[in-house]
Order: C-alpha cells, then structure tokens, then sequence
C-alpha cells in the first residue's frame, strides 16, 4: 500500500509544478532571467524558493546517507529527479524505491 502512495505522489510531484512551469516555458521559453526575476519577485515568493532550495539540500544529504547505508544503486537518479522537478519528485520517487530495495533485502534468503 505505501508503495502506490509513493508512487501517486510521485504522479502529483511531476504533474503539480510542471502545470505551472510549462505555461511559462511556452509564454516565456527558457528566460533564465526572468524566471530569476519571478522566483524572487517578492519576499513571499522568495520565502518558498529558499524552503525549496534548503529542502533540496535536506533531500540530497538524505539521498546519499541514507542510500550508501542501503547499498541502493544509482544515487545520481533521485538528485537528477529533484534538479528536473523539485522535491516533490525527489523525496517520494527515493521512498518508493527505497521501500522496493528493503523490501528486497528482506525477501533475500542468505544460506
């Protein structure tokens, strides 16, 4: 059951923030500028862009700590997923396979 909730929010994590930053990919194209400009338009907007950057950071060290501890494979994918999307990609698409990895290992038969 946890791991379908991972993976709906996964869904929600790609489809979420794509609905806002396609918009402004087609108005705008790739204006790294602007979309500086935007991001840190006011201090509200500027509030969520440093939770988000600080949850980043909080999702990379986790990644990789948590990720070495279980030997899990492929590290670079769950920091790519979080640099393509957000966090809301990253932290439940590293649960999700975090979960199959254990689940994994417990399955393992050691004779």
């Amino acid at each position: 059951m946890i791991k379908v909730i991972y993976l709906l929010l996964c869904i929600l994590g790609c489809v979420l923030p794509y609905s806002q930053f396609i918009p402004f990919l087609i108005e705008n194209s790739l204006d790294i500028n602007l979309f500086f400009k935007q991001l840190f338009a006011n201090h509200i907007s500027g509030f969520f862009a440093m939770d988000v950057i600080a949850s980043s950071l909080t999702l990379w060290t986790f990644v990789f700590w948590e990720g070495t501890r279980l030997k899990m494979p492929n590290l670079w994918v769950y920091i790519a997923s979080n640099l393509l999307v957000g966090v809301s990609l990253g932290l439940p698409f590293f649960l999700l396979m975090r979960q199959y990895h254990l689940e994994k290992q417990a399955n393992t038969v050691i004779y």
